[in-house]
């Protein structure tokens, strides 16, 4: 086999780990949050930590994603600012988990997660930033990529309606996570490792 084919070969494995891998660990997140509530309270513990500790991967596996989709869709300068805007959510997105981490780390029990939850929800702007706007940015990025994708005739129609339909569940209720990361499993992956 030759260097060139290798190459190949290697980038369309890591492309393809990261398309299962990203959506199989939001769905492991959705489980494990759903494990955690059983008790009437989330966090702290083990579980906590846990499930926060899969969605943060999962987001990290997403910013390759992202370029990924960004290449596919033809590197435009539409692609680009697309996907920019899609990792500016992602970053929100970090940050949030990485505070709930710290959080879960630090608490003493649930009522002391509370307490320092909202000492960090005080500040101005975090919520705008951090919770609300900020992560949606990642939502729509990736379902314009998809629906780029679409309309140049890429993949079929139904992944981007598959992608669209959780990033519309998303919101709902996060009890829905374990259904949001299988849409998303579902449109993306096995992703097409070439343009039609």
């Amino acid at each position: 086999m030759s260097r060139a084919a290798r190459v190949v070969m290697i980038d369309g494995m890591r492309s393809s780990f990261t398309f299962v891998a990203a959506p199989l660990l939001v769905v492991a997140y959705g489980l494990i949050r759903l494990l955690d509530g059983l008790d009437g309270e989330r966090g702290p513990g083990l579980a906590w930590t846990t499930g926060h500790l899969a969605f943060l991967v999962a987001l990290f596996l997403f910013l390759p994603l992202l370029w990924e989709l960004r290449r596919r869709a033809g590197e435009g300068r539409f692609a680009t600012v697309t996907a920019a805007v899609a990792v500016v959510g992602i970053v929100c997105s970090l940050v949030q988990i990485s505070v709930d981490l710290v959080v879960g780390a630090l608490a003493a029990d649930h009522d002391d997660m509370r307490h320092r939850f909202t000492g960090f929800h005080n500040l101005p702007g975090v919520d705008l930033v951090v919770y609300e706007a900020g992560p949606v940015l990642f939502y729509l990025g990736l379902v314009v990529l998809v629906w780029r994708l679409v309309a140049a005739h890429a993949v079929p129609t139904w992944r981007a309606v598959a992608v669209t339909l959780a990033v519309c569940v998303a919101p709902m209720n996060l009890d829905l996570l374990p259904v949001v990361g299988l849409l998303l499993l579902v449109g993306l992956a096995p992703f097409p490792r070439r343009l039609a």
